[in-house]
């Protein structure tokens, strides 16, 4: 790679991750928030996991627009550009963000209030739907096949990285707080910072270039179906995989990230700023280490890497809730790390994994729709099915069951799954065009 191209791609993945940061800190912001303040303030009931589960239920509404998101931004982002989609998606993430830092509570106006909440989730999710697509797209056809799992995986990291930001900033606010101050006006801060976030992102997004990789297949021609169409009609195969990958990967990290916080405030009756600082720490750790496992992905292979993950959850699952059962700050630090880590190993290969599995010209698509079809299946009702569990059984075996359920369907998908590494997306660009030719 030229020194030319290594400072085009170093600017495309600057602006897919500071992005893509930015509207995962407006999500787990949401999610944070829903395990800490919205139960009390938009749900109130006399038991605390009722109100923190109809928190989490809101919190599911938003997973159930993003398949719709995908749909739609991946089938203009499939005819028009990757670039344009991604502005609006950032623009709708942040708008709906803010607004929600405004919203009147449920003793203000009553039942209007969770309507108000629930609607600015849609628009979340939605937004979100189309996002994660484009940015790992955009990456993955501006970078060079050999290092395609390296390049890919900086976006992934905007989820450790906005749910770094996210923590932090509720975090010093739990410390710096009472509680009183903090669930009367307090938790506002963050949503309301969402704004000057969304401004620096859009002045860094704007400057991107188009994916090259569409812009040839442009010349060559557009679908003649709707993308959709094509997708279910021809790659229905790589849907499913995408669906299955994405099992053990979705619900073990909001496990991890979200129910911690439920886990450690209402079951182990510790302050809320253990939970958040484990989860910060290991979103640091998690930061750092996605790249990594997109490195090793180049090198020894996409499935491997990713297998090691979903087996490693599997056993980790177990594990994590006695070291939280120690009610040592540190052994609960140390377990929400690990489990990162391991949320990694699937994470860091999976931009590149997914990108290679369609083809060219209905591959936002068919990765936005399969990625987040398979977000509705596992992270939407992820903490819903945790909480559930531990309030019916008061403990976290259910939950580890759960986990290592889901850790079984991803090595199936990935089993049925062929090895994608090395794979030239301009290359099968141009075997297209020569076919249409022909």
């Amino acid at each position: 790679m030229t020194t030319q191209n290594r400072g085009s791609i170093a600017k495309v993945v600057s602006a897919s991750l500071i992005g893509t940061t930015i509207e995962w800190y407006d999500f787990f912001l949401y999610t944070s928030a829903a395990a800490l303040v919205f139960g009390k303030l938009f749900f109130p009931t006399n038991d605390p996991l009722t109100g923190t589960l109809l928190a989490f239920l809101t919190y599911a509404v938003g997973f159930l627009a993003r398949p719709i998101g995908g749909l739609v931004f991946g089938h203009f982002g499939d005819r028009v550009g990757r670039k344009k989609l991604l502005v609006l998606s950032l623009l709708l993430m942040g708008g709906s963000t803010c607004l929600m830092g405004v919203l009147p509570t449920y003793a203000t106006v009553g039942v209007l209030a969770p309507i108000l909440l629930t609607l600015l989730r849609l628009v979340q999710g939605f937004a979100l739907g189309g996002e994660w697509g484009g940015a790992v797209l955009i990456v993955s056809e501006h970078g060079d096949d050999e290092r395609r799992g390296f390049w890919a995986s900086w976006p992934q990291c905007g989820a450790p990285g906005g749910n770094l930001l996210a923590t932090a900033v509720l975090a010093i606010l739990a410390a710096t707080q009472s509680d009183e101050a903090f669930l009367s006006w307090g938790w506002r801060i963050p949503f309301l910072l969402s704004g000057v976030l969304v401004v620096i992102g859009l002045w860094i997004r704007l400057a991107v270039s188009e994916s090259p990789v569409f812009l040839a297949a442009q010349e060559k021609s557009k679908p003649e179906h709707a993308p959709v169409v094509e997708v279910f009609r021809s790659n229905w195969r790589a849907v499913l995989i995408t669906i299955g990958s994405r099992m053990a990967e979705n619900v073990s990290y909001y496990v991890i990230t979200a129910f911690i916080l439920v886990y450690v405030t209402t079951g182990l009756s510790l302050p809320k700023s253990m939970g958040l600082n484990a989860v910060l720490i290991g979103s640091a750790v998690h930061f750092v280490t996605i790249p990594l496992w997109g490195i090793l992905s180049d090198r020894i292979g996409r499935r491997p890497v990713y297998l090691f993950g979903a087996i490693g959850m599997a056993v980790w699952s177990f594990v994590f809730f006695a070291m939280l059962d120690t009610k040592n700050s540190g052994v609960i630090i140390l377990a929400a790390t690990v489990g990162l880590v391991l949320h990694g190993a699937m994470y860091g290969p999976q931009a590149a994994f997914f990108s290679e599995q369609f083809p060219t010209r209905v591959r936002y698509t068919g990765l936005s729709v399969g990625g987040q079809l398979s977000s509705i299946a596992a992270g939407a009702v992820a903490p819903l099915i945790a909480v559930a569990l531990f309030k019916e059984f008061g403990s976290t075996v259910p939950v580890s069951l759960y986990v290592v359920a889901m850790c079984a369907l991803t090595v199936i998908a990935l089993l049925a799954a062929r090895e994608t590494k090395g794979r030239s997306l301009h290359s099968e660009v141009l075997a297209e065009r020569g076919h249409v030719s022909a």
